[in-house]
């Protein structure tokens, strides 16, 4: 990859989101970072990504429930660097309920974030790409966009959506340099996964060894969580000209959960 080539990767400041971004810096990828937020630290933190890897990097705050928002952050992307080439979706949050008593604005925010922004960001982007020749739109689905677990339902429905989505988007840019595909990671030791792990410690009162195994992992046959970098590594791929013919497609790392 030339260090010409730009990405962005949605909800880019922690856990998968940043990795990612690490992993594509390390390629010579120039990189957009984005996150809901607008700190001095997030603007560190693409200061210390450009230098560490030599490109340039930008951070634009944008709040991926908002269309609007979504849209503008690819705008900002292609004004800042003429065109780019990588759209990592990545943005997303979690909730869990059952579904009679699930919040109806915890719904559409999941919905939004999970789901509709990427299709907000891919729209806006497919004009540039194919402007450019070249593209590569990795959505970061989960195992969830693949099978179900209760008191998900807004998690699956939109995981579910994203592998959707991910097949529409090859198919309407087959034949012209772009592919698109979707990411299925199993449980991952980010933030998120963590926040869950301490509340099923208070609810059932265990200790975290004993959740992770008999609670978190039960459906991993490997019994480990996948790592950061094993996904960011998984997205470098896909954004490679070694998967030029990789397409429509998802690719999960998840310990085996999936071939069940």
């Amino acid at each position: 990859m030339t260090a010409q080539r730009t990405a962005i990767v949605t909800g880019s400041t922690s856990g998968i989101g940043l990795a990612i971004a690490r992993r594509l810096g390390a390629a010579g990828f120039n990189l957009v970072l984005n996150s809901y937020t607008d700190a001095a630290e997030d603007h560190a933190l693409a200061e210390s990504l450009a230098a560490e890897f030599g490109v340039e990097a930008l951070y634009v705050s944008a709040d991926m429930s908002r269309g609007d928002a979504a849209r503008q952050l690819v705008a900002t992307a292609a004004e800042k660097f003429g065109a780019f080439h990588v759209l990592v979706n990545n943005a997303g949050i979690q909730h869990v309920a059952p579904i009679e008593s699930f919040p109806v604005e915890q719904w559409d925010r999941i919905i939004a974030i999970n789901l509709t922004s990427a299709f907000h960001t891919t729209a806006a982007a497919l004009p540039i790409m194919r402007k450019a020749g070249f593209g590569r739109i990795v959505n970061i689905a989960s195992a969830h966009g693949l099978r179900a677990s209760i008191n998900k339902s807004a998690y699956v429905a939109a995981k579910h959506g994203i592998v959707g989505l991910s097949k529409t988007t090859a198919l309407e840019t087959a034949g012209q340099g772009i592919t698109c595909n979707a990411v299925c990671p199993g449980f991952v030791l980010t933030p998120l996964v963590e926040t869950q792990i301490q509340d099923l410690m208070a609810e059932k009162n265990l200790d975290r060894e004993t959740v992770v195994a008999d609670h978190v992992l039960r459906k991993q046959p490997s019994k480990e969580f996948a790592t950061v970098d094993q996904i960011a590594g998984t997205v470098a791929f896909l954004c490679s000209d070694d998967a030029a013919q990789i397409t429509g497609t998802t690719i999960s790392v998840d310990g085996g959960w999936t071939a069940q």
